[in-house]
């Protein structure tokens, strides 16, 4: 099966294209806009909420965008076990709308943060990171809050369900303090939902997944995806 993936656009998002051109022209996938004010996902198998900076931001990040009325089918699909990622204001946006736990706040130094980081795949995702638990990938930051945030229960309960999907990492694959470029709690960079069908990460993969960039780490886990798909 060659999945159909939605890529939600709202007001304010700027990674759409970013996340559409990828899918489509890079990966081969059929893939098609989703406009937030929609109340179908059009027969979409993976939805991806996207970055940017939806409604400009205003209140909190995502804190509006989970009012668009596409998200209430959004939520329906992901209650029911269907994949959902939400990159940087997307992860923000799951965050609000109570698929996924903890925050997003600002980040430690109060500035925002454009360069590439390495990740750590620490736990095992049939869905996202098949076969690749332990690797570590070079990909994209570019935020300005997104520093996670949990409270000490959920953060065991995070680690005890093996929710924690990446964590920041130096080029060794060493979790350092000097690794974390925003101050997130226990240097995550990515989560999933207990079901293991959602998942929020701050580091962009969709803009490294053309090997004429020099950097094509992103493709493993949209690969992941069709894999799993295709065998389920």
């Amino acid at each position: 099966m060659n999945p159909k993936f939605g890529v939600v656009v709202f007001p304010g998002s700027n990674c759409d294209h970013d996340a559409y051109y990828s899918l489509k022209k890079n990966l081969g996938f059929d893939t098609q806009f989703l406009w937030h004010k929609n109340h179908s996902i059009n027969n979409s198998d993976v939805i991806i909420l996207p970055g940017g900076f939806s409604y400009g931001d205003y209140l909190r990040s995502g804190a509006i965008a989970k009012l668009s009325p596409l998200m209430n089918e959004v939520r329906e699909f992901a209650e029911k076990g269907g994949i959902v990622i939400g990159i940087c204001n997307g992860f923000q946006i799951l965050c609000e709308s109570n698929l996924l736990p903890g925050a997003l706040i600002k980040n430690k130094s109060l500035k925002f943060v454009c360069k590439d980081v390495y990740v750590k795949v620490t736990n095992e995702s049939k869905v996202f990171s098949s076969g690749v638990k332990g690797e570590v990938f070079k990909i994209p930051i570019a935020h300005g809050e997104g520093n996670y945030f949990i409270e000490e229960n959920g953060l065991n309960e995070l680690k005890q369900n093996s929710q924690i999907l990446f964590q920041y990492c130096d080029k060794n694959g060493n979790i350092t303090e000097a690794s974390n470029p925003n101050g997130s709690v226990e240097n995550i960079a990515g989560i999933m939902s207990k079901k293991g069908n959602v998942l929020g990460m701050m580091p962009h993969p969709e803009r490294v997944c053309s090997d004429i960039l020099g950097n094509s780490s992103g493709k493993f886990i949209f690969n992941s995806i069709k894999f799993y798909l295709k065998n389920i």
